[in-house]
């Protein structure tokens, strides 16, 4: 008896742990069978994303499911500011099916309707919870007063882009007329290049690098990429034709000009922030969006700098010859469209609280018009009777004076005088 139970305590033990085996897969089953259930519904998304309209008008979209679910739901709209869009209906009914269909495409009509200016955002959620993910599923939408002043507003836009793109040849055209850069103070030329290099840097990145991307749109889910083509293009040819007026300054008389020992300072606090933040994110301290960041922050200083040291060289010489005022027009002309562009769609968005919050773009637009109007005073008020001398060759003396600009004062070399001592002629043409 003793053997007997020996042997039968080892199988009833058995028996138990089988029989909790077979519960314990019971209850696995059951477990990996509900999600394999809630897989039957594949997706489900809006047709648009981005939704503009105008005051009063309703505009017809479309929830998309693609599979069927055993299981009725509701979608529920969640509307940012319900003040600004309403959305009917407010929530959508899907219904179970006993034999679900993986591969079926069911679609909801929803009708949005905008009720005032103004930007919001529309997200979704599910009853019962956590059978279905509608994270990735939002709208975004847009009221405006006015179909026209966005249009105006677009035109602006594109007006001042080539106003800023265009700005940098009148320099570049001066100088090789005059086969001269005196006058152009080199603290600017070397301020502008490194910030445009940032910028350059932030676009390029945010634009090509997925990574980057990825991060930006980790902290935004619903975000736009702050960074378009044209962003990209102008940051890219703005360098260049900084370039191409460096170059100039190693081909064309500069007299003493070079770039001062304050601007080197300036230059290389900026390049240690750049160079210490870029090691930090080699070693995975920071994320590279962040290190972005810094670079922007470091073309928006530069941006608040960069027209100083040539408002002081002008005062100095008391002449702004060898600065080219057209530069000045066309930045002034971009810089004040740009800050109509967003008075306008500030009212058509009823978005003041952007206009007066984005202190840094508005900021800074608002401190280059100012340095703009200060340049074409120094231009036409204060400097207005600087000249500039030109040295001729008694050779060249009848075509120089003739073909020359009206108010200039001229000097004749001629070769039996003294060489090295400048002769006032006191003729204008």
């Amino acid at each position: 008896m003793a053997e007997c139970s020996a042997v039968l305590r080892p199988r009833a033990a058995a028996c138990s742990i089988s029989s909790h085996r077979i519960r314990f897969c019971l209850v696995v089953m059951l477990i990996l069978g509900i999600p394999s259930a809630h897989s039957q519904l594949d997706k489900m998304y809006v047709e648009v994303t981005d939704l503009n309209l105008l005051v009063e008008e309703t505009r017809l979209l479309k929830l998309v499911q693609i599979g069927q679910y055993n299981t009725s739901l509701e979608v529920i709209s969640n509307i940012q500011h319900p003040d600004i869009v309403q959305l009917v209906p407010p929530s959508i009914e899907i219904p179970g099916s006993n034999e679900p269909n993986k591969t079926v495409v069911i679609s909801y009509d929803i009708c949005a309707y905008g009720k005032s200016p103004g930007h919001s955002e529309v997200t979704f959620n599910v009853t019962p919870p956590g059978f279905v993910n509608l994270d990735t599923v939002y709208l975004r939408i847009t009221v405006m007063h006015s179909n026209e002043i966005n249009i105006i507003s677009y035109i602006m836009g594109w007006i001042y882009f080539a106003a800023w793109s265009v700005s940098f040849y009148p320099q570049i055209y001066i100088n090789f007329k005059r086969k001269s850069v005196v006058g152009l103070n080199f603290d600017f030329l070397a301020l502008n290049i490194m910030g445009f290099t940032m910028y350059s840097l932030f676009n390029c990145g945010l634009y090509f690098s997925k990574e980057i991307q990825n991060e930006y749109f980790s902290r935004h889910p619903r975000g736009l990429n702050p960074v378009q083509l044209n962003d990209v293009f102008f940051s890219l040819h703005a360098a260049f034709a900084t370039l191409i007026t460096i170059t100039q300054c190693f081909l064309y008389e500069r007299e003493e000009q070079r770039v001062s020992t304050v601007g080197r300072g300036i230059l290389g606090a900026f390049s240690a922030v750049v160079i210490v933040t870029g090691s930090i994110a080699v070693v995975g301290k920071i994320e590279w969006l962040d290190w972005l960041y810094y670079c922007s922050y470091v073309k928006l200083a530069i941006t608040l700098i960069k027209y100083v040291p040539q408002a002081y060289m002008n005062y100095k010489r008391k002449s702004t010859v060898g600065w080219s005022i057209g530069n000045i027009f066309l930045d002034f002309v971009g810089g004040f469209l740009s800050i109509l562009q967003m008075v306008l769609n500030a009212y058509n968005y009823n978005d003041w609280v952007s206009f007066f919050g984005d202190a840094t773009k508005f900021g800074l637009g608002l401190f280059s018009l100012v340095f703009d109007i200060f340049f074409i005073l120094q231009h036409y008020v204060f400097y207005r009777e600087g000249k500039e001398f030109v040295m001729v060759n008694s050779s060249d003396e009848s075509s120089e004076m003739t073909s020359s600009a009206e108010g200039r004062e001229y000097f004749l070399l001629v070769d039996s005088w003294n060489a090295d001592k400048k002769y006032n002629l006191d003729v204008k043409v």
